[in-house]
């Protein structure tokens, strides 16, 4: 599927709350920075792959090529899912919800792994909750839970700059 999404419809205008609400246009609501935030799962298991933000154009994108697209807030670029590593997500739903602020893909994957690090979900880490979970210095110690990483992101990506920023 090509990349380049037809620029032949537009999103509506969000007129009223049953509109938005109950309607059958979509108007979304993008925030101050002109982003929306889009939970992505695997369309088998229903797992959290992870969250990422979209702009007009990427969803636009997402929506005419049916290949999840981005905004990386990071890199500051329109983000085609799996361009260099060759893990593309391919929509199987796209929802919006009620107040069509946020959006969930459901994709497959091949190789079926979507984070960056390697691991199959970027929520590969879970935070241990109550009082008897914190050290004694008071912080918490991130639990992982995958075991091993699905590919190795060298081979993957190569040289190229890791996304993650400090």
């Amino acid at each position: 599927m090509s990349t380049q999404a037809p620029n032949d419809f537009a999103f509506a205008s969000r007129i009223s709350i049953e509109q938005v609400e109950e309607g059958t246009e979509l108007a979304p609501k993008f925030d101050e920075q002109g982003l929306i935030a889009c939970v992505t799962t695997a369309a088998g298991s229903g797992e959290v792959l992870m969250l990422g933000y979209m702009n007009a154009e990427a969803l636009k994108r997402t929506i005419a090529t049916g290949e999840a697209h981005y905004w990386s807030r990071s890199r500051q670029v329109l983000w085609h899912k799996g361009a260099t590593s060759g893990l593309v997500q391919k929509v199987v739903e796209l929802r919006i919800d009620d107040d069509q602020d946020a959006v969930w893909l459901r994709v497959q994957i091949p190789g079926d792994a979507s984070c960056h690090v390697g691991y199959r979900s970027c929520f590969y880490r879970s935070v241990p909750l109550g009082a008897g979970a914190q050290s004694k210095d008071g912080s918490r110690a991130l639990k992982f839970e995958e075991s091993e990483k699905s590919f190795d992101p060298k081979k993957v990506y190569g040289d190229a700059p890791n996304p993650t920023k400090l």
